[in-house]
């Protein structure tokens, strides 16, 4: 469960990347509410997650997430620029991710 609770936090962050972009310096309203109620969430699912699990593995399992999804909003979303390294490091960090989670164990 605390796995789940760690990969919703991830989304989460991916989401207050997302709205902060989209807040225009905070100044649009609606998206900066946006950016305040996920990272709310995504801080205290960390939290929860990481009472269960190890600390550095789920902060790096946090932040890979969010970096991966971010990337991903950003080719798909603000015309960021797609190419092979880009890719190639993508994949690399999510290998990196999943290796952690099975390092760790189920917990």
């Amino acid at each position: 469960m605390s796995w789940i609770i760690l990969i919703i936090a991830g989304f989460f962050e991916v989401g207050f990347t997302t709205c902060l972009k989209l807040s225009n310096n905070f100044t649009n309203i609606k998206w900066s509410a946006g950016f305040f109620v996920c990272i709310t969430l995504s801080f205290l699912l960390l939290n929860r997650a990481v009472q269960t699990l190890p600390m550095g593995t789920a902060y790096a399992v946090w932040t890979g997430i969010g970096a991966v999804g971010t990337v991903i909003i950003g080719i798909f979303f603000f015309d960021e620029p797609l190419n092979f390294w880009r890719i190639f490091f993508i994949v690399t960090l999510i290998g990196s991710i999943l290796g952690l989670k099975f390092v760790a164990g189920g917990h």
